[in-house]
């Protein structure tokens, strides 16, 4: 069984069959989903290859006996991690029985790269059975993406302040969402925390108005990037 850990925002599993793949994308959010139904048609050619995506409510926290602690109902990605890697393993091996290849995209927010890393793998380890597996993990959050092409942010938000767009390193840990949210959001970041609710709609307003901008073959991002060539490449094989 191979094993890859890629860089980049949900959860792709890949079904391939000769040149064909579907793609079933499971990712921590409503946002990312509208992102990435816009954005991974602009990555590979949907005409030879089919996708759909599904969205969580929440990443939450690998269960260390492999037993999730949250209800199944509640959508909590990484809670339900073992469940859905047996599953689908079960589901390749025993009833498709073609090779498929899962990929878990999330954020990384304010955890430990290296530890969060080793946690995916040895979750991994001890699933039995398994398809053949991918992990992204997007650092800092998912608006580093939309932050990797600042000119698809000004052609969504004219007004944006560009003082506050030039500032931002790329995939750096500095608060993502915020430094997006006090660029473009009146009253920014601060604001938007005092509604409950408001950060989620205003995470997927950006999703809908800077997605269709962006362009897939320029972007600062390495964790975009390393999502769009490794997804190219598996489209490849």
């Amino acid at each position: 069984m191979k094993v890859y850990l890629l860089v980049g925002f949900g959860t792709v599993i890949i079904w391939i069959t000769g040149e064909y793949m579907h793609f079933e994308i499971l990712i921590e959010d409503i946002s990312g989903k509208i992102a990435l139904e816009i954005l991974v048609p602009k990555i590979i050619d949907t005409k030879q290859h089919t996708f759909k995506i599904y969205s969580y409510k929440g990443a939450g926290r690998i269960p260390r006996d492999l037993k999730a602690k949250s209800d199944p109902k509640k959508r909590v990605l990484l809670d339900q991690l073992p469940r859905l890697i047996q599953g689908y393993g079960k589901t390749f091996t025993g009833i498709l029985n073609y090779p498929a290849i899962l990929i878990v995209v999330c954020d990384l927010d304010d955890r430990c790269l290296s530890a969060f890393r080793k946690d995916l793998l040895d979750c991994l380890d001890k699933c039995n059975p398994k398809p053949e597996t991918y992990f992204y993990i997007a650092i800092e959050e998912g608006e580093a993406w939309y932050l990797g092409d600042l000119e698809a942010v000004k052609k969504a938000y004219p007004s944006a302040k560009s003082a506050i767009l030039n500032s931002y390193e790329n995939d750096s840990i500095c608060g993502t969402w915020e430094k997006l949210a006090d660029a473009i959001v009146v009253g920014g970041s601060v604001k938007l925390s005092k509604v409950v609710g408001q950060i989620g709609k205003e995470k997927a307003n950006w999703a809908h108005a800077i997605s269709p901008h962006m362009n897939v073959d320029k972007n600062s991002s390495q964790s975009f990037c390393y999502f769009r060539d490794k997804l190219r490449h598996v489209c490849s094989l």
